[in-house]
């Protein structure tokens, strides 16, 4: 499961089995994933380029005026 979404679920635990290196040896190495979010945007692999910063604030701000809400 990704990570994020574990994160953004607040989990309480999470159980698993395989280390990352068992992961890899059978083929699902994610060592570029973890390097590329440690990576600036514009070093990364796939080209990021930010866009309309001045509006970047505004479904934040359309959230936190929402009342229909569920607080995590």
């Amino acid at each position: 499961m990704c990570l994020g979404a574990i994160l953004w679920a607040r989990l309480d635990r999470v159980f698993y089995a395989a280390t990352q290196q068992q992961a890899a040896a059978a083929g699902f190495d994610d060592s570029l994933f973890y390097h590329q979010v440690s990576l600036p945007p514009d070093q990364r692999i796939i080209p990021m380029t930010r866009a309309l910063p001045e509006f970047a604030n505004e479904p934040f701000l359309a959230w936190q005026q929402c009342f229909a809400k569920v607080l995590y």
